[in-house]
């Protein structure tokens, strides 16, 4: 039971591993100035792509469901992440994006009935302080919207992530296809913004083609079915304990690929930071209220029980 929940949290864990490489792709492959464009790539095509995989469509309450977590987890939440990426210097958007697992204790407590404990807390503040060591770089005056907007894509997600695990998955319904609705979802939302903001689709040479491959498969695809599946699985606070892996991927993958200096400080920051990420799938699961994970949703899809009703 231990090995297959700490093989369900490391398969988890990829997600925000991969998340982690978009800023090197974004930068060495894809063209710049397009970060509604670049959201629309990453989405639209993994969710088609999820929906002819499964050719399952929502059904009754799943409709709104679906496009509701499609808006949180995807349709306002890349559009923000990519204006606090543009608006804020260095890794600011990372260090606002890091008080994730304090969004998402405290609307586990309002939705989930999930108390928060003090040592949970406490967790996610190292979890963050870490993450500032590693990206937070001196720079000018912050820029006020790049900083709400950091915030409001950090509690768009953390939303989408209480939300899931909230309303489960219909019966018989698995996480390839949630992904692919909410995903779909969300790049239909995107698209008129991006067309409205950004006009036509730039012209595109291999590396970009390549490169949004990547994003839409990889990178969305399947990490937002790894993510969703370890939603139906673990708490919502275990899941995001994991997000600060992406700013620490992306720092690691700039020292090896970018030739990005690694000091000292973050290199403490980066152990302070997976620390904290480790612990803090140990706090969420001894702290988790009666309930609070769904273990009924990791057996097949055929012995699931009727979906979670609000």
């Amino acid at each position: 039971m231990a090995a297959g929940r700490a093989a369900l949290i490391a398969l988890t864990a990829l997600a925000p591993v991969s998340w982690g490489t978009t800023y090197a792709v974004t930068t060495e492959f894809l063209p710049p100035g397009r970060p509604l464009f670049t959201g629309l790539m990453r989405a639209l095509p993994a969710g088609l792509v999820l929906l002819a995989l499964v050719r399952v469509l929502p059904r009754g309450a799943w409709w709104w469901r679906a496009s509701a977590l499609g808006a949180l987890n995807i349709g306002a939440f890349f559009p923000l992440l990519f204006l606090s990426a543009y608006r804020l210097p260095g890794g600011m958007a990372a260090v606002v994006g890091s008080v994730g697992p304090l969004f998402v204790v405290a609307l586990s407590a309002l939705l989930l009935g999930q108390r928060p404990r003090a040592r949970t807390v406490l967790t996610a503040v190292v979890a963050a302080f870490g993450v500032s060591l590693v990206v937070l770089k001196a720079a000018g005056a912050l820029d006020l919207v790049g900083v709400l907007a950091a915030l409001a894509s950090t509690a768009s997600m953390s939303a989408g992530t209480v939300l899931t695990q909230r309303w489960g998955r219909p019966e018989g319904v698995g996480p390839l296809a949630l992904a692919g609705w909410q995903l779909t979802a969300g790049g239909l939302l995107i698209a008129p913004l991006a067309l409205l903001a950004e006009g036509a689709p730039p012209a595109l040479d291999a590396p970009a083609v390549g490169g949004y491959v990547y994003l839409a498969l990889a990178n969305t695809a399947v990490a937002y079915w790894l993510w969703f599946r370890g939603i139906g699985h673990l708490s919502a606070t275990q899941v995001t304990f994991l997000g600060p892996l992406s700013p620490l991927t992306a720092a690691v993958v700039g020292w090896a690929a970018l030739g990005e200096a690694l000091t000292p400080l973050q290199l403490a920051g980066m152990a302070l930071a997976f620390g904290a990420t480790v612990a803090g799938q140990i706090t969420a699961r001894t702290g988790a209220a009666p309930g609070a994970t769904v273990p009924s949703r990791a057996t097949p899809a055929a012995a699931e029980p009727p979906e979670v009703r609000c």
